[in-house]
């Protein structure tokens, strides 16, 4: 039997409208962690090194 991502209660019916979790209520709660970035999806992007952030910071200082 699955059971709710949010509260681990077991989510009975295969039809349940809210399915993976067990109500509306542990929907929006799962939704609320997403919208304040509790949750995040790993990504690949790469840091600059600092040797390229200071080149980066000589360039901007030229010409000012």
């Amino acid at each position: 039997m699955k059971r709710c991502p949010t509260c681990n209660q077991p989510v009975e019916r295969p039809d349940n409208p809210h399915r993976p979790f067990c109500s509306e209520r542990c929907k929006l709660i799962d939704f609320g962690h997403w919208a304040d970035e509790d949750y995040r999806m790993p990504s690949q992007e790469e840091r600059p090194s600092a040797e390229e952030v200071g080149q980066q910071r000589a360039g901007t200082d030229e010409g000012d």
